[in-house]
């Protein structure tokens, strides 16, 4: 009898766990092919989660009216039209600085387009697309106060976004330099307009921008540290994602320059007369 009953159980435990072995194929086939993030899962949940930031103008903001605009606005509206034939088809995911890695990681959004610039660091935890702008560093400070070369600084107060290149650039070659470390890019403007800072390093096409909407500041220092370039990013592995948009930006949009036309209809009138779109815009991935 107890010969009979080892039998029974030794048999119901060899059934569990084929049952369990099969159950964990079935959720593994189904995982591969509606990975979140892939392009089955965004044609399932019919929208594509896109990470951006409200107060980037004239690059990511959001409008008085509620409405997202500019240039990585509408290059994520049209990667929407193509894959899900209607640039509507979007859940807007508004970040700050520090988040766009983590909202990859985290599975928040599928595609950041949140002024990215594009780092070895930053490579490390997130897969980078090909690259769509030009930017460098850029330090905005009163008129009356100029602040005309990093020597300037000594004794002031710069205001950086944390986890941006600002932040890093000053943080690993100008350790002496006080800095004010801040998240949303609009703080960045209050520290010096309520003088907590004396100047406020971001992206040089952000604040050539800003100062020119704002009489009574000055960008004095207009490129510093090396070129770099901003491009979208996917979570790290995502490859499918990565390919249909690098696919887009090489292929179609290069062949219609869609990225100097949206510079004529997003950025051209934000900068200085004499700012060309060459000085910003990256055509077909192309950095040279």
């Amino acid at each position: 009898m107890k010969k009979w009953f080892a039998v029974v159980i030794s048999v119901l435990l060899i059934g569990g766990l084929v049952a369990c072995s099969s159950n964990k194929n079935d959720d593994t086939n189904t995982t591969s092919a509606e990975a979140s993030g892939s392009l089955a899962a965004i044609k399932k949940a019919d929208t594509i989660r896109l990470g951006i930031f409200a107060d980037d103008a004239p690059f990511c903001y959001q409008d008085a009216d509620g409405t997202f605009k500019g240039y990585d606005v509408e290059l994520g509206k049209r990667i929407a039209k193509e894959l899900l034939g209607d640039e509507n088809k979007i859940t807007w995911v508004v970040v700050n600085p520090t988040d766009r890695i983590p909202y990859l990681q985290t599975n928040k959004v599928d595609l950041m387009l949140a002024d990215f610039t594009v780092t070895e660091d930053r490579a490390k935890s997130v897969d980078f697309t090909l690259p769509y702008e030009k930017v460098s560093l850029g330090i905005v400070s009163k008129d009356k106060a100029p602040i005309t070369s990093v020597d300037d600084l000594k004794g002031k107060t710069l205001a950086v976004n944390t986890g941006t290149t600002a932040d890093s650039y000053f943080t690993n070659n100008y350790p002496d330099v006080k800095l004010i470390k801040i998240d949303a890019i609009t703080d960045g403007y209050q520290a010096l307009i309520t003088d907590r800072a004396d100047a406020f390093a971001q992206d040089n096409t952000l604040l050539l921008s800003w100062a020119k909407k704002n009489p009574g500041y000055t960008v004095g220092i207009k490129e510093l540290g090396n070129k770099d370039f901003i491009a979208g990013a996917v979570q790290q592995g995502n490859k499918e994602l990565l390919d249909y948009v690098n696919g887009l930006i090489e292929g179609k949009l290069k062949d219609e320059s869609f990225f100097h036309k949206l510079y004529d209809t997003t950025l051209k009138d934000s900068f200085p007369d004499d700012f060309t779109a060459d000085q910003i815009v990256v055509e077909g991935g192309k950095t040279e």
